[in-house]
Formats: C-alpha cells, structure tokens, sequence
C-alpha cells in the first residue's frame, strides 16, 4: 500500500527526476552547476564546463523536462535557474535523504577517478554510504582514519574517497538547502579508534 502526501503525481515525477539524475553524471554535474550558480544563461554554461553548445541545450532542456531546471524567457537570452530537490526512501526503516550534495558527488564521478571507481565496485549506495562520513570528516569532527575505516575499503581508497568526497561537502554545504537532512555518521556514536 502506498501513502501520499499531498500531490502523488508531482512526487511520483520527482521521484523519477532524481532517479534519472542518479543514472547520467553529466546532467547531475550540470544540474548542481546551475544550483551553485543561482541562475544562468548557456553560453555561460557552455564556457564554464567547456562542453559544446549543443550539448547546454539538449541537456538544459532534458532537465527543464524533468522539472528540476526552470528556464526563463523574458530575456531574449534564456536564463536557468535549478528547482532545488530532496527524496528521502525508507526501505524497511533504513533511511536516507538524496539531496542536491549526493547529487554532486554523483556528477562528479565523471570526473574523478576515485569516485568512479568506488560507484563501479560498490555502486551508488556506497557513494551515499561515503558521503555519510565525509561530512564529518569534512567538518573536522571525524579522523580521517576512523572515517576511512568505517567505509569498510581498502584503507587508501578510502582516504582517497574522503578527499574526493570532502570538497564536494565543502562545496555544497552552503547551497544545498537540505544539507542538514543529509544523514551523517556524526549522529551515531562513533567506534574508538585503535
């Protein structure tokens, strides 16, 4: 049996969006580029991430399409602007929040050697679990030796995944709006470390 709160269309669609951005980096990068980026044109997009032009506006339509990019058409120049998201799944009590920062970290494989890895060996569950304890890690309440150790990897890629992964924090925790619902390990007592 389902429970919906307010429109299940609309959360049924959102869900499907971030699915989608969960499946293709390239547009996860760019949604969460326009998200930093407040509101922007394509050409700028074009200029900043130096990818052909063509590919801006397939990929910025493909996400005015999902509902997760806005665009503007007042201006003779089309402007973007991203509609900020968050899905949070409970399987069987385990829950986590996705948020525009797991997001990143996705997009961001593209582009990380460490990162990729790490969603190929282990998938996306993995990076999330990851991500759990860069926050704190990031923040300067975790060692990176205990963090690398509870990720359960082979401890240098593990400290590799938390370098990747502690600037995408530093990154988005001022402009992901629902950072604070990002499950962290901080909020479980941390092991001793040896």
């Amino acid at each position: 049996m389902s429970k919906a709160a307010g429109d299940p269309e609309r959360a049924v669609n959102g869900l499907l969006s971030v699915a989608q951005l969960l499946e293709e980096p390239r547009l996860a990068r760019l949604y969460t580029f326009i998200l930093r980026e407040d509101e922007i044109a394509v050409d700028d997009v074009v200029e900043a991430l130096e990818i052909p032009r063509t590919t801006a506006y397939s990929d910025t339509g493909t996400l005015v399409d999902l509902g997760v990019l806005t665009r503007d058409e007042e201006q003779k120049t089309h402007t973007y602007s991203a509609v900020p998201i968050t899905l949070t799944a409970n399987l069987g009590g385990a829950e986590y929040t996705v948020t525009p920062t797991l997001i990143e970290a996705f997009g961001r494989s593209s582009q990380d050697q460490d990162l990729d890895l790490l969603i190929q060996r282990h998938g996306l569950g993995k990076l999330a679990a990851a991500l759990t304890y860069a926050i704190p890690y990031a923040e300067g309440e975790m060692s990176e030796r205990l963090a690398a150790r509870e990720l359960d990897l082979q401890p240098a890629f593990a400290i590799a995944i938390l370098h990747a992964l502690r600037d995408v924090v530093l990154d988005m925790q001022t402009v992901d709006p629902y950072f604070g619902d990002i499950r962290s390990a901080r909020d479980r007592p941390p092991e001793t470390e040896d």
